[in-house]
């Protein structure tokens, strides 16, 4: 008997995992319906003694009914300052307000040009890849510009655009968790790793950069692995693609006039030297950037400065080029375009409302602990190695990932699940967070519920007409099971060999 694993049978595999994903509800929405859950299960459990322990208070585990009179009067009196405390909210705003300078200024997009432009043709694809993993740091300008963008250089250099598509959508969003430069997403996951092992250990601290060297080195195993995949696998399979749409109006990606090249490099030499300055003050070992003697120390000045230093090196240098390039004209243009960044949230808000509304019951409970516990003593039970957990925590999220698009959605509601039960079991939060990276991203490109997806199928279909849903699903499904399975094993290996995760990272808890 044989197994049909045609890209039909895989298209429609997905389709339908499409039409029953479609079904879900919208993630707010679960966290209101988790929510609701929760109010239930504890009223439920606070009648049941328990013979778990629990870690934080070496007691009996106690849930807490948060159906009586004074915890329902406590929510509705702590509802906003829940919603307005909760780490993550702060986090994004601020990174996002200064991301948005740089974007709408023509920085970030002049840049990725330059960087494009001057490639040689050999190394197109590798480079294609890098600058869509560097695209993560201004959230979505990799999906607006670096993939439309690689379709016209390829078919520009006489190679099938729906090959450069399909790098640049691999390093954009299947490598979305790579990147060598530090980024939103890194506090933001860090946030909810932390208010996660909290409910283990209260006072706890992760640092905001915990998995940077880990995410860096991964960059260089996206681009190889995607470079590979590229040019040996999807680009043989297309050359008899006919390119048979619309292509004599395509834009000529070599057109920077020589005023955005001067403010590009003006703005950027400004940001290297502000890098410089800020080096320069951090070495002296009395520097007030510095907690005694440490500048990597989660409780120096430095570290607790990583978001404000993200939106000063990006809404700098995005100010400089968007007047000297005449994109800004007055202040208010720059005003305007952290207004834009911050439109681009408010769907985020909503979400995130409700997220801090569930956390918070869902911790004040105890379900999280219990869960945790009891999810310890199974796998206790079950006495797997701590390398098949990592890795079943890796393939569980990329099948969440299939269904629940959103990183910090599906986070909020996994971490709170995943590291206290692991550190149950001896592995970090850094770890963890690691592992539930991966697992991420490595599904991003083959689900058709992740926002982009469908502007990616138009993408192809101004060269391709006949490009459908199956058709990418299909392009990209040896990217996603590369990921899949050889960052795993990368994963694994990386931990193996002992290389530091990031700053302030360990693999076991406690730390040794």
């Amino acid at each position: 008997m044989t197994t049909d694993t045609s890209p039909r049978a895989i298209a429609r595999f997905l389709n339908l995992v499409e039409r029953v994903g479609n079904k879900l509800p919208d993630p707010a929405i679960i966290f209101l319906f988790a929510l609701m859950i929760i109010w239930v299960l504890s009223w439920i459990m606070s009648g049941v003694d328990l013979t778990a322990v629990d870690p934080r208070t070496g007691e009996a585990l106690v849930i807490n009914n948060q159906l009586t009179g004074s915890a329902l009067a406590t929510f509705l009196s702590t509802m906003v300052t829940t919603f307005t405390s909760f780490a993550p909210l702060g986090v994004v705003l601020v990174a996002m307000m200064g991301v948005g300078v740089a974007e709408h200024s023509g920085y970030i997009n002049t840049g990725i040009k330059l960087m494009l432009k001057r490639t040689p043709k050999a190394l197109l694809t590798p480079t294609i890849i890098l600058v869509a993993i560097v695209s993560h740091t201004a959230t979505d300008a990799g999906y607006v510009l670096v993939i439309p963008l690689a379709g016209v250089i390829y078919f520009a250099m006489g190679r099938h655009p729906l090959v450069g598509i399909a790098a640049a959508f691999a390093g954009v969003s299947g490598g979305f968790s790579a990147n060598f430069i530090p980024s939103g997403i890194d506090p933001l996951l860090q946030s909810f790793t932390q208010s996660a092992a909290q409910i283990i250990q209260p006072e706890m601290a992760v640092n905001p950069l915990n998995n940077w060297f880990f995410t860096s080195v991964s960059s260089v195993f996206i681009i190889l692995v995607g470079w590979y995949i590229t040019d040996k696998i999807i680009e043989p399979r297309l050359k008899d693609t006919e390119v048979d749409g619309e292509t004599d109006d395509l834009p000529a990606f070599d057109e920077i006039s020589s005023t955005e090249k001067k403010s590009f490099y003006l703005a950027t030499l400004v940001m290297v030297v502000g890098l410089a300055l800020l080096a320069l003050i951090s070495w002296p070992v009395d520097s007030a950037l510095r907690y005694e003697g440490s500048l990597t120390n989660f409780r120096s000045p430095l570290m607790q400065s990583i978001v404000p230093l993200i939106f000063l090196l990006f809404w700098i240098p995005g100010a400089i080029y968007g007047f000297t390039a005449g994109t800004f004209k007055t202040s208010k243009d720059m005003i305007d375009a952290m207004t834009k960044a911050m439109n681009g949230m408010a769907y985020y808000l909503v979400m995130i409302f409700f997220c801090a509304l569930f956390v918070r019951a869902f911790g004040q409970s105890n379900l999280g602990a219990l869960l945790a516990i009891e999810g310890a003593e199974i796998l206790k039970t079950l006495a797997l190695p701590s390398g098949v957990t990592i890795v079943g925590i890796i393939f569980l999220t990329a099948f969440v990932n299939l269904f629940v698009g959103s990183a910090s959605g599906k986070w909020a509601l996994l971490a709170p699940i995943f590291v206290p039960m692991l550190m149950q079991l001896g592995i970090s939060p850094d770890l963890t967070q690691a592992a539930y990276r991966v697992g991420d991203s490595s599904s991003n490109i083959i689900t058709p519920l992740m926002p982009y997806f469908p502007l990616v199928v138009v993408y192809c279909q101004r060269y391709v007409k006949g490009t459908g849903v199956g058709t990418l699903i299909a392009m990209m499904l040896p990217y996603s099971l590369a990921f899949l399975v050889g960052w795993s094993i990368f994963l694994l290996g990386y931990w193996a060999l002992g290389i530091p995760l990031g700053l302030q990272s360990s693999y076991g808890y406690p730390a040794g």
